[in-house]
């Protein structure tokens, strides 16, 4: 797992363990990034499951509950059968697209 720091924005990058293994480790280490937008960055991984994605969904309701981001990248799932609380794209620049989209309805307090 590589955290990878920019001002307000950790992106979490994964290339071996499962997804279980890392939503576990991301609970343990929440308050590392807790006050930062967060994409966590999935394309490095064997194809996963939607299954698998919806991991995600707990931490992920958590942490825009406390009105920051949260984006899963990964290019290997059908973005139509995701629960639509959790946000998944194709790309990294996707996602740094919706953090920033997200940021600015934020300021507009939408």
């Amino acid at each position: 797992m590589i955290f990878n720091t920019e001002n307000n924005l950790t992106i979490i990058t994964q290339e071996k363990a499962s997804v279980i293994e890392l939503v576990k480790k991301l609970e343990v280490l929440y308050t590392r990034f807790k006050n930062d937008n967060v994409i966590v960055n999935l394309s490095g991984l064997k194809p996963i499951s939607e299954q698998e994605i919806t991991e995600f969904l707990e931490i992920s309701l958590k942490h825009r509950a406390s009105k920051h981001s949260f984006v899963v990248v990964s290019n290997s799932v059908n973005l139509d059968n995701i629960p639509d609380e959790l946000v998944v794209v194709p790309s990294l620049q996707e996602a740094r697209d919706i953090v920033e989209m997200e940021e600015i309805e934020r300021d507009l307090g939408f």
